[in-house]
């Protein structure tokens, strides 16, 4: 009961702190910073808040507290800053000490080991976090302490108002006291507390460093201890002092005389921001290096004086002495102490900055040697990656490492190392880009890191060589002009050391405060250039193209700059244009002519011999669809080609055009879609404009009574025929007007399974891979457009050319064929078709039955139907003892002038009676005009009207072929036997190869501006959904309006 009633108790206690808690604000906390509390406060890490100080107490400031990382120093003196050199004296924590590699020329170049020149920034200690406790006010020592607001703090007595360097103890302090209440010294002078016992000394000593011959000792830059003093002092002075006339910079002494480096100008410029500024670093340094790389050839100063160079984006102009300008003294200055490896452009003791001193020679070093070794897409892991390796330098000039650029080290964008290092494998299109947070960018890279970049390969011997990259600096000026910003290769100015980040030379006036201005190399493009005509994957030397962006630090917190890597593939395509243009100069002549034969075949068909407006009106037309086809071809096969022979080389033989060199291509399948709508759109209007009539071959059976209207009485008539069926002939010619010789949705989805679920799409990425499946973590190249082109519409073509072959061979003749099957059904029903595509031109179906007539019975229907089985009766041709039912037919003029005559009178309706279809006399003026038409075309047919007679024949081989009528029906039309069901041209099924390509285009041209097979694919079948309805249902109207069936049975 006990344990129940204490749960119980708990219980009410948890709800009653639940309800005392706000709802809003239950688990929320003030944000507060370290900045935020003042002097009076401390930022107390455990509350994540700011608390109050102490009496007589204060907030500690960066660097009031050290622990210490090694010796070099006591718990409480920090050791210098490198480079914070005492005025005058030559301590050794000058900030250009000298002692790491060089000579030093002395008169006429004797030299002596002076090894190091190191301005790197380095502690033996750590501050601890600034404002995260509290000190003791100047005045005061500590009397206890553990951390934070934890200090009690006592005042110092009149005589001892100092307090030591640890806080903890008050002291006399004869020569003055610091801001910070600690005993000061002059220069060259120690402050010593303790006797070296360690016993507190009533009183602080300062001890002057002894700089005699004998010791050569200073203090150090924090005055803790003596130390020797730096080497140029001893040689220049003999002494710790480097006193006028001498040179003091850096840290370092030198002696003045003539022939030293002119005074550099250690400013800065950020062209992008329109900012030139001082910067610190190169103020601290910059003439120090350039006196010690001359006199002494010191190699990190040289070093130094190069990366200085480097930040100034390697910007040469005759009248400057910057960084680049006292460079370029030296080097000039120093021809005669020989070069490196040979190469020219490389200076003993000096960094290699630039190919040449002036622009032109780009072309030379890119393009007159080849890389001594070849790649292939498929062989061992020698022959398929780049090796890039760099040497790697710190601001400073120290060298740091060799290091591969596996592994991300120039992406600045993260990613798995499986794609980061995708970016070197050779034929693999790399492109990479993302936004970085200037914040991450400083924090990352605090200091900058300089890389000379090369290509490593195997001579025959197995000897690893190193092959330098060029570098194509895009902001760097030569005479104040940016001349590697063009494409002429001829202005351009390479150059070979780059980094990636310097935020050290926009640091204004303190090294130890953020930098005002940063550089980044925002855009960095190694280009790979294959050498024409070759067959063994030969390249030029690539090239690294850098872009840099300044940026001006506000806000790092909220500011970001996009930044992005790639690696681009690119041979000579002047040949393959050379060879697509002729291939469209001589198709689109070919074109002209054979649109030019179809305007003449046109005005043959039309009964027209003048040529107007409308002829050269029908020959653009014409033209257009015709070079549709040309620019199809093209595309197609480009497309094809480089499919091919990219993805399955072995050798590198050629290599994919750039995104930039396929603008051409795309504008030709632009060209060929435009033209081709045009086409199609001029073969769809002619399709709903063609004149059709079904002629009624059934003859009245007997007489019937029929009462007179109006009259009263019954008179005897002939016995109606039955409208049927033509109605049932007009319905079945109205269902094969949209029909296609492929079944458009089967092949929108098969071509989207392939590309989409089997994989096809992964041949078009610009990569050597030609595997039909990857890994979610293998890199993904960007796409060709012209592989991704090329592989669609070959799917597209592949697959539409089975489904032809597949209806043609095995479903039209064991399914059914509907274009045969109509001919056979107009035969049984009695019917023939009458109809003109052209004014002079159409295409007849002789569907006049055997047994003279259709209208009967179930019973007679299939003895007739086994009567003509087995040859009982004559044949179905319109010629006697033929089977052509299907006829090409050219008329004459004046067959065509009463066709039109009857037909005006079939479809015009005067006065009133045009306002109400449904009125007798519109039905009555219709039925003569229709009985009119249909006893004309079969007097016609039978060879009635002499006047207008008609001859049958075949025609020749080259009027098939060309599509055109050599004769022209004066006096008589002329029928041509036709067992090819032409009569489908005026159909969707008889144009099938223009809808196809105009399908692979509209396919194409949304693929290639939304990158989506899926989007395209349905989009493409609603197109092809659109126009079927448009022509079925455009083309119901025209068929009922010109026979006269009622649309309401064609269903």
């Amino acid at each position: 009961m006990a344990t129940r009633g204490r749960g119980a108790a708990a219980a009410a206690l948890l709800v009653a702190l639940s309800a005392a808690l706000p709802p809003a604000r239950g688990f929320s906390v003030p944000l507060q910073r370290p900045a935020d509390c003042g002097a009076d406060r401390y930022f107390d890490s455990s509350r994540l808040a700011c608390a109050p100080c102490g009496a007589h107490q204060r907030q500690s400031a960066g660097g009031e507290r050290w622990g210490r990382r090694g010796s070099g120093g006591s718990a409480l003196n920090p050791p210098p800053a490198a480079g914070d050199a005492r005025s005058g004296s030559g301590c050794s924590g000058g900030t250009a000490a000298l002692g790491h590699g060089g000579e030093r020329r002395e008169g006429a170049g004797s030299s002596k080991d002076l090894r190091g020149f190191s301005t790197a920034i380095k502690s033996a200690f750590v501050l601890f976090p600034s404002g995260s406790s509290c000190v003791c006010e100047p005045g005061y020592r500590m009397v206890s302490s553990n951390g934070g607001f934890s200090v009690t703090c006592e005042k110092c007595p009149e005589n001892m108002s100092g307090v030591t360097q640890d806080g903890w103890n008050c002291i006399t302090c004869p020569k003055g006291l610091t801001s910070k209440g600690n005993c000061k010294c002059p220069n060259n002078e120690i402050l010593v507390e303790r006797s070296i016992d360690g016993v507190l000394l009533n009183e602080a000593m300062c001890v002057h460093c002894n700089g005699s011959e004998h010791s050569f000792s200073a203090s150090d830059a924090s005055g803790s201890r003596c130390v020797r003093c730096e080497k140029t002092f001893i040689q220049v002075s003999k002494s710790c002092d480097c006193n006028s006339p001498n040179i003091l910079t850096g840290g370092l002494c030198f002696l003045a005389r003539e022939g030293l480096p002119p005074k550099g100008v250690a400013t800065i410029r950020f062209a992008q921001l329109g900012i030139t500024l001082t910067s610190a670093w190169f103020l601290k340094n910059l003439q120090s290096s350039a006196f010690a790389c001359w006199l002494y050839s010191n190699l990190t100063a040289c070093q130094a004086l190069g990366n200085m160079c480097v930040m100034n984006m390697n910007s040469l102009s005759s009248s400057s002495t910057d960084a680049c300008g006292l460079f370029q003294y030296i080097f000039v200055s120093t021809a005669r102490v020989g070069i490196i490896h040979s190469i020219p452009y490389w200076r003993h003791n000096l960094p290699w900055l630039y190919y040449g001193d002036q622009p032109g020679l780009a072309s030379q070093v890119l393009e007159k040697n080849h890389f001594p070794t070849t790649f292939t897409f498929k062989g061992t892991d020698k022959d398929v990656k780049l090796k890039f390796i760099a040497a790697s330098f710190d601001a400073a000039g120290n060298f740091l490492k060799w290091q591969s650029l596996e592994g991300g080290i120039l992406q600045l964008c993260p990613d798995t190392q499986t794609k980061l290092n995708a970016a070197y494998v050779f034929g693999t299109t790399y492109q990479q880009s993302c936004k970085i947070s200037v914040s991450k960018i400083l924090l990352d890279f605090a200091n900058p890191v300089f890389y000379d970049l090369f290509l490593e390969y195997n001579d025959g011997n197995g000897q690893q060589y190193l092959w330098a990259v060029p570098v194509l600096n895009l902001n760097l000026q030569y005479n104040e002009k940016f001349v590697n910003q063009g494409s002429n290769m001829n202005n351009w100015l390479l150059t070979r050391r780059f980094f990636l980040v310097d935020a050290l030379s926009g640091k204004e006036s303190d090294l130890g405060k953020p930098p005002r201005v940063i550089r980044i190399a925002s855009k960095i493009t190694i280009s790979i250039r294959l050498v024409s005509h070759t067959q063994r994957g030969t390249i030029y030397p690539p090239l690294i193209t850098v872009d840099y962006t300044d940026v001006l630090i506000q806000n790092p917190e909220t500011q970001s700059v996009m930044v992005s890597f790639a690696v681009s593939y690119e041979m000579n395509q002047s040949e393959a244009q050379i060879q697509t243009d002729i291939a469209l100069g001589v198709l689109g002549g070919l074109a002209v002519l054979w649109s030019l034969l179809k305007t003449a075949g046109w005005k043959r068909r039309t009964g027209s011999s003048i040529i107007d407006l409308q002829t050269v009106f029908k020959f653009l037309l014409f033209y257009a669809g015709d070079l549709a086809n040309v620019f199809f071809i093209i595309t197609v096969g480009t497309g094809i080609y480089w499919l091919i022979f990219f993805k399955a080389q072995q050798f590198v033989s050629v290599l994919l055009p750039l995104p930039s060199q396929e603008e051409d291509f795309v504008t030709y399948i632009a060209c060929a879609f435009s033209l081709k709508a045009l086409q199609f759109l001029h073969l769809l209007v002619s399709q709903l404009a063609i004149d059709i009539f079904f002629i009624d071959w059934e003859r009245p059976k007997g007489k019937v009574l029929k009462a007179v209207e109006g009259e009263g009485v019954v008179k005897s008539a002939a016995a109606p025929v039955s409208i049927w069926r033509t109605y049932f002939i007009a319905n079945e010619w109205n269902e094969i007007q949209t029909m296609r010789k492929i079944n458009p949705l089967f092949q929108v989805l098969a071509v989207l399974f392939f590309l989409e679920v089997v994989g096809f799409s992964n041949l078009a990425l610009m990569d050597a891979s030609s595997s039909l499946a990857r890994s979610s973590e293998s890199y993904v190249a960007p796409w060709s457009r012209i592989l991704r082109f090329g592989v669609s519409a070959a799917l597209w073509i592949a697959i539409a050319i089975l489904q032809v072959i597949f209806f043609a061979v095995i479903y039209e003749r064991f399914v059914e064929d509907k274009i045969s099957q109509f001919v056979d059904l107009c035969c049984v029903s009695n019917i023939s078709v009458f109809l003109l595509s052209h004014n002079c031109f159409g295409h007849y179906i002789h569907g006049r039955s055997v047994h003279g007539h259709a209208d009967t019975n179930m019973e007679e229907m299939n003895m007739n139907l086994k009567r003509e089985a087995e040859n009982l009766c004559s044949q179905r041709g319109l010629l006697p003892n033929t089977d052509g039912q299907t006829f090409q037919i050219s008329i004459s003029r004046k067959m065509r002038l009463h066709y039109d005559w009857i037909h005006e009178t079939l479809t015009k309706k005067r006065g009133p009676a045009r306002l109400l279809d449904s009125s007798a006399n519109t039905f009555e003026q219709s039925t003569r005009a229709y009985n009119a038409m249909n006893k004309f075309l079969s007097s016609f047919i039978d060879h009635v009207h002499k006047e207008m007679d008609y001859i049958v024949k075949d025609k020749l081989l080259l009027e098939r072929i060309l599509g055109m009528e050599f004769m022209e029906p004066i006096e008589k039309s002329i029928f041509y036997n036709d067992e090819g069901h032409s009569f489908s041209d005026v159909l969707f099924y008889g144009n099938e190869t223009t809808l196809l390509i105009f399908d692979i285009l509209f396919f194409s041209v949304v693929d290639l501006a939304s990158q989506s097979f899926v989007l395209a694919a349905i989009l493409t079948y609603l197109q092809q959904e659109l126009f079927r309805f448009i022509r079925n249902t455009l083309g119901q109207k025209n068929l009922a309006s010109k026979t006269l069936v009622d649309q309401r049975f064609l269903i």
